[in-house]
């Protein structure tokens, strides 16, 4: 009773958005008045996040808590082991309710959502953020499973909100996907409790080398569960070939939702990823001597640089043509899943803590890609490249900081993306070995390749003349001072990295 009540402890910032995602569903049926829901919802929502931000920040500051948890040194785990309480886990839920808030700010003054249901829209945020923050601590495949349905049943109740039949069938999209990719991971969880007895994810490593009454057939059986799992991260992290979601649900969705999509469950699906990854292909019995995985899980390693660098080509490649802003940045989305992976498979402390740092300037970088993309499509109602064209000239402020973004995007200085990708690159080939080498080259092409679709974006707002019938002055709303501050902060970021690299470190100490 007393480790429950620890737990909760423990649990307390998810708790908070629960308790408040849970006010604005009722609410919803009782405020009639426009006026005062007009406040009301998003001010709720921004509060709850604040307060499960200052919940979650003041958790960490705990030292000791009784019963032997030491949580901010060791981490602990809640609720017989279900969940984790680590920096892996207080990194990233802090990243996906950041992301949350820019989410709720983008949707002040939006058109896509209506006012009369506005309620129910910002409780499904809140309530998919409770799941996220339970996917990022998940220290079990059956909570994983749970965490994953829940961030995946608000997501495709989200992108289908808008009333335009694009958003419903976005949503549909979406939802039909997803239901695939839970069977297919479901199905891979069964053969693997079948196999094994053992859902928790400290026995992974021991399973696949520890179990040697495991027959030629049984063994082959573990790979294809596996397999499947691992088909499952790739759903929620919108890597190839599981990606063919992304850009349907992110042009049919509010583009406060695609900015939302584009960033939260992505990274909280490499959180999670991280820890399962870790648990596997590495012995944690020695977690000060990290090295490659043993020969018997090498194919493991091979699978995810395969999907890193088919995520990296066939994204870079399929976003070239795109017209529309918001399938590109879906396609330039699936390329960074890629790069992601390559931490990945760079693998120990190093790996993880580049994957956390890009993370973190990922979500920057890209939510404000979209809150220029947000700021455009309210002036213009399109989010096409025709409205762009001579954006300098109509809104200098918006086309220097949609600039900023498509260049850290590409990883150039000195912006934060550069800094995230020689993380990234460093953690890789740190291992040595041929993989790495290979895996880096791809990455470095595609970057190239990156190169040419951001740079149509910026001939078209800065060299392009504008198109007849847009408007001749954009004025800056809350979109566009989101977008602003956010550029000051990527350009900050590549400058003064320090801070976030450590709180990167500081993350991927959750191994110890």
């Amino acid at each position: 009773m007393f480790g429950n009540l620890v737990s909760m402890r423990l649990l307390a910032p998810a708790v908070v958005l629960g308790a408040v995602a849970l006010f604005l569903f009722l609410a919803s049926a009782f405020v009639r008045r426009r006026e005062t829901g007009r406040w009301l919802f998003p001010g709720a929502a921004l509060i709850g996040l604040a307060a499960a931000l200052v919940t979650l920040l003041e958790t960490v500051r705990l030292q000791y808590l009784p019963d032997g948890y030491n949580c901010l040194l060791g981490g602990c785990t809640a609720f017989l082991g279900m969940l984790a309480y680590d920096p892996l886990a207080v990194f990233f839920q802090a990243l996906v309710m950041l992301a949350a808030v820019a989410a709720v700010v983008l949707t002040v003054g939006s058109p896509a959502v209506p006012q009369a249901r506005r309620g129910e829209y910002f409780g499904l945020i809140l309530a998919m953020t409770v799941g996220m923050c339970l996917l990022v601590s998940a220290n079990h495949l059956l909570m994983l499973y749970v965490a994953l349905e829940a961030v995946s049943l608000c997501s495709y109740l989200l992108t289908g909100f808008d009333a335009k039949a694009r958003s419903a069938e976005a949503g549909l999209k979406y939802a039909l996907y997803g239901g695939v990719a839970s069977a297919v991971m479901l199905f891979g969880l069964s053969w693997w409790y079948g196999l094994f007895g053992s859902l928790n994810l400290q026995s992974l490593h021991f399973c696949m080398l520890g179990s040697p009454a495991l027959s030629p057939g049984e063994s082959g059986a573990a790979v294809v569960a596996l397999l499947f799992i691992l088909a499952g991260f790739g759903f929620k992290i919108a890597a190839v070939p599981f990606h063919q979601w992304c850009p349907d649900a992110y042009e049919g969705a509010p583009t406060p939702i695609a900015a939302l999509l584009s960033v939260a469950p992505k990274l909280s699906g490499f959180a999670v990823l991280l820890r399962f990854a870790f648990n596997l292909l590495f012995d944690p019995r020695d977690p000060e001597t990290l090295a490659y995985a043993p020969a018997q899980l090498e194919w493991a390693l091979w699978a995810i640089a395969a999907l890193s660098a088919l995520s990296m080509t066939i994204g870079n490649l399929a976003a070239i043509p795109q017209n529309n802003l918001k399938r590109l940045l879906a396609y330039s989305s699936i390329a960074h899943a890629g790069y992601l992976l390559m931490g990945v498979v760079g693998g120990s402390q190093g790996g993880i803590a580049a994957v956390s740092l890009y993370g973190a300037v990922y979500l920057v970088m890209n939510l404000g890609a979209f809150a220029v993309v947000a700021a455009v499509e309210r002036a213009t109602g399109s989010e096409d490249l025709l409205a762009f064209h001579g954006l300098a000239k109509r809104s200098p402020l918006l086309a220097v900081c949609m600039a900023v973004f498509l260049l850290a995007l590409t990883g150039l200085p000195p912006t934060a993306g550069f800094v995230g990708k020689v993380y990234l690159f460093a953690s890789l080939l740190k291992g040595g070995g041929s993989l790495p080498v290979i895996l880096a080259v791809v990455g470095i092409v595609n970057t190239v390749i990156s190169l040419y679709f951001y740079a149509r974006v910026l001939r078209a707002m800065f060299l392009l003349p504008p198109e007849p019938g847009l408007p001749e002055r954009i004025a800056p709303d809350g979109a566009g001072l989101l977008a602003a501050a956010l550029a000051v902060l990527t350009l900050a970021l590549g400058v003064f990295f320090g801070p976030l690299a450590m709180l990167a470190e500081w993350s991927a100490g959750f191994v110890r």
